[in-house]
Formats: structure tokens, sequence, C-alpha cells
């Protein structure tokens, strides 16, 4: 990654402020709760920043995230730059699914899922080097920066400005990979309480071990690894995959890519070991990655989108492609939602319309994945805990088929609102002279602030993540003499 220079102040929504936060990150929607509420009214929840704010950043804006949503442009078309990885075909077996058909979501152990930001993505480089385009990034990135006016925990993205070009990424130590759950609802999941108070968890179960399962944290990894196993498990095995004019750029190792199994505990490489003396060689998860160029305004954007499979529909020549993504039911009682058993067959749509409450911003995200990787359909699964006070066994109620521009209008998505908020930034940004920005969303402050941040910042993050892996391993071979 380059070295860019701090940069001065600018002003575009108008006077930037000064006020700098503090805070230690602690997972998706981390933070302290003042206790459940009785009177009806939404709970108070302190949430930590999701990155620490150093002494030596500098506010250059400041805006509201009311703002965002007054931003509109006409929505770009796109131009394929690239294919890469493969496409396995969807398994129709899944549209039959109901509480009385309800197949247990399998463990893909064997499958890698990789993560990977834009300035670690060897096709990107490319790219770039070819100057493709001014704007580089992942559909991770600016789904999020889309939905960011619906979004309520924390987040932040890095932006580095260099040669007359931006690039969107990620922090290498971030969450952002991780699903929330129930971000918006009015009643938002609560950390574990210091005095073993269980309003906010399975008061049956009497293990200390189960008291957390539903917090932001163990909940996000709950939907994490429910969307791994659901995008993977709904294509057909018997069918050969539809290989793209690429290789999976991801899946050979050796690229610094961050890879994820959240089924099987994590995993960052091509093999594990199980055992002494046994290894378990991984695959890459079936995925297609379709390398995009956006003509926004005066700049192109150049983006990496991701598509999961691919549908048959009976009388038609081509198959239609498809994002594949899953909602979960972790415990209706303390959601404030519906009992999907009991609501699901017969009136899917107020299952649906209590999880766009609760769920505003995660189904914007997908949405706009879906519209920036050109899919036809969005397959949505909803999946559900075989009992409450079990996060590790899943069924699967139901699925249903989505046009993701339709279901946009459905969820009131605005698409040239989304493209607005991009552009704004985007425009914003390429005011300002080369360097290393941070965008950042307040903790509990429905405010975004932007931060020109020194060049090296974040640079040691990499290093501790390799210690940790290190000490890790150590550690389990210390298990294993044992």
């Amino acid at each position: 990654r380059g070295d860019h220079r701090q940069q001065g102040r600018g002003s575009f929504f108008g006077p930037g402020g000064q006020q700098q936060g503090r805070g230690r990150g602690s997972g998706p929607g981390g933070g302290r709760g003042r206790g459940p509420r009785r009177d009806g009214r939404p709970q108070r929840v302190d949430r930590q920043a999701s990155v620490k704010v150093a002494a030596d950043w500098v506010v250059v804006e400041e805006f509201d995230l009311g703002q965002l949503t007054k931003l509109s442009t006409k929505a770009p078309e796109a131009e394929d730059l690239a294919w890469a990885g493969e496409l396995a075909t969807y398994n129709e077996a899944f549209d039959r699914c109901s509480t009385k058909n309800s197949p247990s979501l399998q463990r893909m152990e064997n499958v890698e899922f990789y993560y990977v930001t834009t300035t670690d993505d060897p096709a990107i480089e490319k790219f770039a080097e070819e100057s493709a385009g001014d704007v580089y990034g992942t559909d991770a990135i600016f789904s999020l920066l889309m939905a960011s006016p619906r979004s309520v925990y924390p987040w932040d993205v890095v932006v580095q400005k260099v040669d007359g070009a931006l690039v969107f990424d990620k922090r290498d130590t971030a969450s952002f990979d991780f699903i929330t759950v129930s971000e918006t609802s009015h009643e938002p999941p609560q950390e574990p309480s210091r005095d073993g108070d269980a309003d906010q968890h399975d008061a049956t179960s009497k293990d200390p071990k189960h008291l957390d399962i539903n917090s932001p944290e163990k909940l996000s990894v709950e939907a994490t690894m429910i969307n791994q196993n659901f995008s993977q498990q709904v294509l057909r095995s018997d069918v050969p995959p539809a290989k793209m004019e690429l290789p999976n750029p991801f899946g050979g190792g050796g690229t610094g890519s961050t890879t994820s199994n959240a089924a099987a505990g994590g995993g960052s490489g091509a093999s594990s070991s199980s055992g002494p003396g046994t290894t378990t060689t991984t695959k890459p998860a079936a995925v297609a990655y379709r390398y995009r160029k956006f003509k926004l305004g005066d700049h192109e954007i150049v983006s990496r989108t991701e598509l999961h499979g691919l549908v048959e529909k009976r009388g038609a020549e081509t198959k239609q492609r498809m994002t594949a993504y899953a909602l979960n039911e972790w415990d209706s009682r303390l959601s404030g939602g519906v009992d999907w058993r009991q609501k699901i067959d017969q009136q899917r749509g107020a299952v649906l319309a209590t999880e766009l409450k609760n769920n505003s911003c995660k189904l914007a995200r997908w949405t706009a994945q879906s519209i920036l990787a050109g899919a036809d359909v969005m397959k949505l699964g909803y999946v559900s805990r075989v009992g409450r006070a079990n996060p590790y066994e899943h069924v699967i109620l139901a699925t249903q088929f989505y046009k993701p521009k339709e279901f946009a209008n459905q969820i009131t998505l605005n698409v040239n609102n989304m493209w607005g908020i991009v552009k704004m930034l985007v425009d914003l940004l390429f005011t300002k002279d080369d360097g290393k920005f941070v965008i950042a969303r307040d903790a509990n402050k429905p405010i975004v602030r932007i931060y020109a941040v020194p060049m090296n910042t974040f640079e040691d993050d990499s290093a501790d993540d390799d210690n940790d892996l290190q000490n890790q391993d150590q550690d389990e071979s210390s298990d294993d003499d044992d």
C-alpha cells in the first residue's frame, strides 16, 4: 500500500468539526446497554467506536446521515472488465422449503470464503496499472456507503488518494465483513450484563457459556456462518460449475487475502490440520467475481462484485445470474420479531416486513451488492435455529426469489440516492490533496466524519494479525503435544 501525506481541511456540506472520539472496537455493535426498558421506548445503547481516533487525526468533513438521503444522481451504465471464479447451478429443491419440509443447514467445513480488500486484489492492481479507472473498490465497501443512511452500528472505510486515483479500502483488523443482526431494531441485542441479568438472553439455560449467545458479536458470527453455508448449500453438486474466463484470484494462496470459514471456526489457508499427521484440503467457495466499470460523472469506478450461482428457468435460453443471502431467526421473544414457524408458510410478507424493520441496513446492503453485480435475481433464505438456545444448528424454513431493482423499490431503497452518495464522496475526496483518509460513522450519533490521517496509519495492523496467528498456532501445537 502506498504511503500518503496528511492534507488540509476543507468543507463540502459546511464547516468541518474538530470533535475527536475515543473508543475501542469490539465487533459489530459492541457496546454497553443501559438495561431493558419497560415503557415501550427504544433502549439506550452506548456503543464503542469501530476504530480508535488518534490525536493526530484531523476532521476535514462532518455531516449528518440524514443529509445523505437528499443526494441523487442517475445510475451509471456498467461495463464488464473481467470474470473470475466459477458459478454453480441453483438447486430448485430449495424452492419447496417450508416448516414441514425444512432441511438442516449444512456446515461447509472444507470450503474457504475470501474477503479480500481492494489493495490486495491482484486483478484490481492490474486494472490500476492500466489506468482502467480513477476510483477503485469492492461491492462490499460501496454497498456499505450506499446503505449508510440506514446504519446504526459504527463503521469505517479507509480511502487513499494517490496519483490522481482513489482507492476505497477496509482495515485489516476491522469486523467489516461480519453480518449484523437486528441492527435497526428498537430492541437491539445487548452485551451480557455483569450482574448475571439474563433478560436479553435465554433465561432457561443454566450454563454460563450460553449467557452471551445473543450478544451482538456472537450473533454476527452466527449470521455470517449461516450466509456462508446457505450460499453454497443451495447449489447443485451433481452439475459441473460454469468456469469463468479467469480462475479464482484468491484460491491459490500467496495473495495476501483474508479468508474465513465461520462454520468451521475460521481459517486462513488452503489446508487445515485436524490432528497429528492429518491434513484436510479445502477449496474456494463457488463464487464468480465480476469486475465492472461504472462511468459516474467525471470519474470511472472499477469495482469487484460477486455472484453466487446460475438459475435455470424453463423456456429460457440463458441462465439467470443469482446472488444468495440468508436472514436468520435467533429468538423472536428478544428481537421484537414474529415467530417464523407460525407465520412463514402463510404470511411470509409479515415476516419480511418485520425483518425490514429490524435489519433495514443489512437488506439494503445486500440489494445494493446485487445491483452492483448486475444480478438477475436475488435469492433470500429464511434460516432459523433448531432451538432458541442452540446457535450452532439451523434449518431452512423458506426461500424466495426477488429481482434486485424491484426489491429495492419494495424496501424503499432509491437507486439514484445510492449512487448519489458515492458520487458525493468521490467528488469531495478528489478536491483534497493526495493522502490517506478515514470515513467513519459515529458510534452513538447519526454523524459521519472524514478524517485526514498520517500516511502510516494502520500499517502495523497486518503485523499484529500475523503475530496473533503465530501465537495461536503455537498454543495449538502445545495443546497437541500435551
